[in-house]
């Protein structure tokens, strides 16, 4: 019996190795470890990632020019916004397209799961670069060797454009869930759920109708009334209803939060957190800032303890890096050369690889746009309401409870155990609400509170938006000096990449002439602002 088994098997590898030297020489010349096709869910995982990595991670050059952290050495990194070209989208906008490709030579219908996606990962990856350079390649943009020198499409086409795929993706996930088709393989934001995704895409619906405030009246974008169409009628565009419905990354230890114990040593030290979001928060004797920020080790030896409001210390991003790095100290105890300014929280940064949870597009941040609208008179709602959630949903999200919190610090600038100590401050909602600087009210300065808890709830979060929500709106204060570079100023664009210099000559000259006559520097005002 085991003779004729071996006989079977040996037959068997003689046919293989027939079979093998058929094959002809096209064949042989093809990588197995270089597949052709690869599944639409390998793919998804991918441009997934980017819209976290690729866009700033918390604790990034970005985080810098959000200004809620400062540089303290040169030899690390400076303040300034001294940019050059645009970060490319455009190879992950191709991972799309082959994703939908992929998902119709599998069998897929016309609209499915990967396709209703994909019109919201163009729109995505196309905002973030169009509102950081201008103009771009857009009509005839990805078509390969078919069009290698795409002309530019106006920034008002392509916002036109991004709008029409966020309702095409809306609709599209309506009609998928419709059908029971409520999953998609290898999305690791939502586990899969449809639904949640079209609550995550309206969202940033909102987010990209205030992107284009300044243009309210044009008839052609009709701002205003799209956005009254998305909030008066949540059956067709159901909205996020908690942060835990929120868009967002959850690093583990493998995706490591960026900030974690393998790169505790320097790196706790060589960032300041920033004036722009520390000084907001002890105005306004908000406890979150005792959540992310340790004390200034200075201000502790002067006596103040780690519950008072005014030992935390954020630095000017304008300050010199010389006068920064001698004002930084090294830790923050009132031992050896106590620092002047605050660092990163070290217990909720530092003592494990998860730190806190990354949005993309989030809740509370929906919560504020939808707040600002109203303000502005775009629909019929209360600004306050919205306003509040807005506030109350990043104070959850810090774990912030009405009554006793208890916070911890590193007393001495470590990360052990025994570096830590607690202490507790009370909290009451509705008296942190009745501050001047807190409240409500329908005028100017209402939107400034609306805009100010907005960044603050940012903080680590969502990219660029707290920048290009300052550059929009001037709120809240950000800082400038010697250490911004520019001149003492704060740039408001990037510039082309250079392969659209080199590959695209005619037509980069042609959207640089029209634009900016002619020069493609970071203080020139893009359409988006005008």
């Amino acid at each position: 019996m085991k003779i004729n088994k071996l006989i079977s098997v040996f037959s068997v590898v003689l046919l293989l190795v027939a079979s093998s030297c058929e094959k002809s020489f096209e064949d042989l010349e093809k990588d197995p470890n270089r597949p052709v096709n690869v599944p639409a869910s390998l793919i998804l995982q991918g441009v997934e990632y980017d819209l976290y990595n690729s866009t700033g991670r918390p604790f990034s050059a970005e985080m810098r020019w959000n200004q809620y952290f400062c540089s303290n050495y040169n030899y690390y990194a400076t303040n300034e916004y001294t940019w050059t070209e645009m970060n490319n989208h455009f190879f992950t906008i191709k991972n799309v397209i082959k994703m939908e490709e992929e998902a119709l030579r599998s069998g897929a219908d016309a609209v499915n799961p990967y396709s209703a996606l994909g019109k919201f990962f163009r729109a995505f990856y196309y905002d973030q670069m169009t509102k950081k350079v201008g103009d771009l390649p857009l009509s005839e943009a990805l078509k390969g060797i078919a069009e290698t020198t795409p002309a530019y499409d106006s920034q008002k086409n392509i916002y036109i454009q991004i709008l029409k795929w966020l309702e095409e993706s809306n609709t599209d996930l309506t009609a998928l869930i419709a059908k029971g088709q409520n999953t998609i393989t290898g999305d690791f934001y939502y586990g899969g759920d449809l639904k949640k995704w079209q609550k995550a895409v309206n969202a940033f619906q909102l987010r990209i109708l205030l992107t284009l405030s300044k243009k309210d009246s044009d008839t052609d974008l009709a701002v205003k009334t799209k956005f009254a169409q998305i909030v008066s009628n949540p059956a067709k565009y159901p909205l996020l209803t908690s942060t835990d419905e929120s868009l967002q990354f959850v690093s583990n230890n493998f995706n490591k939060y960026p900030s974690n114990p393998d790169n505790f040593g320097f790196d706790a030290t060589r960032q300041n957190m920033a004036k722009a979001y520390v000084q907001p928060l002890v105005d306004r004797k908000d406890p979150r800032v005792m959540r992310t920020c340790e004390p200034a080790g200075f201000e502790l030896k002067s006596g103040k303890l780690p519950s008072d409001y005014t030992a935390y210390i954020g630095a000017s991003s304008g300050e010199d890096l010389a006068d920064m790095a001698s004002n930084a100290g090294v830790n923050n105890g009132a031992g050896f050369a106590p620092g002047k300014y605050s660092f990163q929280n070290r217990n909720r940064f530092y003592t494990n690889y998860i730190g806190q949870n990354t949005a993309i597009v989030g809740y509370s941040e929906m919560c504020f746009n939808i707040a600002e609208a109203y303000h502005r008179g775009w629909a019929t709602g209360s600004a306050e309401d919205w306003y509040k959630k807005g506030i109350q949903a990043s104070l959850g999200f810090y774990g912030i409870t009405n009554g006793v919190n208890t916070m911890t610090y590193s007393k001495t600038g470590g990360r052990e155990a025994s570096d830590f100590a607690t202490f507790t401050v009370n909290f009451d909602f509705d008296t942190y609400y009745a501050q001047a600087n807190v409240k409500y009210k329908a005028d100017n300065s209402g939107l400034e509170n609306i805009l100010t808890q907005k960044y603050l709830a940012f903080f680590m979060n969502s990219g660029m938006e707290a920048y290009f929500n300052w550059r929009r709106t001037g709120f809240p204060t950000f800082y400038t000096g010697v250490g911004t570079g520019n001149s003492g100023r704060i740039a408001v664009r990037w510039q082309y990449p250079i392969s659209e210099i080199t590959t695209n000559p005619e037509n980069y000259k042609k959207a640089i002439d029209s634009q900016f006559a002619g020069k493609d520097n970071i203080n020139e005002v893009i359409w988006l602002l005008k």
